[in-house]
């Protein structure tokens, strides 16, 4: 039996799949712990990771993430608390968002939490609140866009042209003004790059790493010392969703590192990186049970509980974020050629639209009421990003760690109830009332008649 069969075999005998909780994610701990084991034995001891909070914002993940030796990447305020709470320090935490707001700015550099600037609208605000806190240990640098093409999903892409992220460091003279940017300023000490997306070629993204390393040299050259002591080169690494197999693997990235940018595997500079999907997503699952089945035009149709509220991406991009399925009967056995018959079949999720298919004309054994079914490699950008489309509550997340002879399986985030989706509606709705009550009271008084 494989580790996933005896997972969902686990499942089913603990009843974590019943009439009421019919879809739940899991975490497998224990290759999460080989993932990130795998990510610094493909790297010198200069290399630092950090894990972007926005693959998988779950504290009890995070939690191992940090034991495991991580840092923290995040985009956000609330992912900023997240990784506080998981127990990350501010000397490993990373601050990155095309929009920091002036609060967003000053908690970073008065904290000693790292941050990228965007642009230079970002770089005026930062010049004067570094002079309030002028002993800050914050490291900061500029995100740099070395627009040097996309990938194979163009939406994803960071280092296009036009992209939103980070300074064009190819237009008209921006690359001379960055270069005096950081002369006129010794608290830059960084530079940021994110190449990297699904669909992304290892050779793409190396060089956006090169382009950052040469830049920096030019940096210090001009200078005349070593001012920029650290390169963020971002994350990225594409994960393979077709198959069990891991490729690209880290070392395949970092030989490619090294034969493309040898400099970075030296120890003049700090690398950090931000990896998320490539840490999570294979170490990741979703386990659904079949509600009904039908035929439709000669399709074999089951309808689960898993949709587009937690496979959000899939349901909307499919060719772009195509899933894995592998069925299993109620007892938690394998659905194979041996016990049922191979159809042609749609695996659809319970949301009230058409494109709400978990995959479309797959051909697979024969799936039936109340089987299961495992969605897999679902650990990155699933079922830690809901969406409330049909008020669907958040699914119950399971994490699993010892051997399979052992295995333990313990809840680390409760499904939402029904009367939790009913609370968030009523306060939103009460606060619309209340700013209708505010705008028909100002009318009022606006047009009551003097007296």
């Amino acid at each position: 039996m494989s580790r996933k069969q005896n997972i969902i075999a686990r499942a089913i005998k603990a009843n974590i799949i019943d009439d009421n909780l019919t879809v739940v994610g899991i975490m497998d701990l224990d290759r999460l712990q080989k993932t990130v084991a795998d990510a610094y034995a493909a790297f010198p001891e200069n290399f630092f990771h950090t894990f972007a909070v926005k693959a998988n914002a779950l504290v009890n993940v995070l939690k191992p993430l940090r034991e495991y030796g991580m840092g923290a990447e995040v985009a956000s305020p609330g992912e900023l608390m997240i990784a506080q709470t998981a127990g990350f320090e501010a000397k490993d935490i990373i601050f990155d968002s095309p929009a920091k707001t002036i609060s967003d700015l000053r908690t970073c550099i008065k904290h000693n939490i790292s941050l990228n600037i965007d642009n230079l609208q970002e770089l005026e605000r930062i010049d004067h609140i570094i002079k309030e806190f002028p002993n800050t240990k914050s490291v900061i640098g500029f995100r740099v866009n070395p627009q040097i093409g996309s990938g194979k999903i163009a939406s994803t892409s960071t280092a296009t042209a036009t992209s939103k992220f980070g300074f064009a460091l190819a237009d008209g003279s921006n690359r001379q003004q960055l270069i005096n940017i950081y002369k006129e300023r010794p608290w830059l000490q960084s530079i940021h790059t994110h190449t990297g997306s699904q669909g992304c070629e290892l050779e793409l993204m190396a060089n956006g790493v090169k382009a950052i390393t040469e830049l920096a040299e030019e940096i210090n050259t001009f200078i005349g010392h070593q001012q920029i002591v650290r390169l963020d080169i971002g994350g990225g690494l594409p994960v393979n969703f077709t198959s069990e197999e891991v490729t690209p693997s880290f070392q395949e990235y970092a030989d490619i590192l090294k034969a493309t940018v040898p400099l970075i595997f030296t120890k003049k500079y700090q690398i950090k990186t931000e990896f998320g999907r490539a840490i999570v997503a294979k170490n990741g699952m979703i386990i659904t049970r079949v509600e009904y089945t039908k035929n439709s035009g000669g399709r074999h149709i089951a309808t689960t509980h898993a949709g587009a509220q937690v496979l959000t991406r899939t349901a909307f991009l499919p060719k772009s974020w195509p899933l894995r399925v592998t069925g299993y009967l109620p007892s938690g056995e394998k659905r194979t050629v041996d016990n049922s018959e191979l159809v042609t079949t749609d695996v659809a999720g319970p949301c009230c639209f058409a494109g709400d298919l978990i995959c479309v004309n797959q051909l697979l054994p024969k799936l039936a009421v109340n089987d299961y079914v495992m969605v897999h490699d679902t650990g990155g950008y699933y079922f830690s990003n809901h969406f409330d489309y049909n008020s669907l509550p958040r699914v119950a997340v399971y994490a699993v760690s010892g051997t399979d002879d052992a295995l333990q399986i313990e809840c680390i985030r409760k499904a939402d109830t029904v009367e939790d989706v009913q609370r968030k509606c009523f306060q939103k709705n009460y606060l619309q009332r209340n700013s209708l009550r505010k705008k028909l009271l100002l009318v009022f008084c606006f047009f009551k008649p003097h007296k």
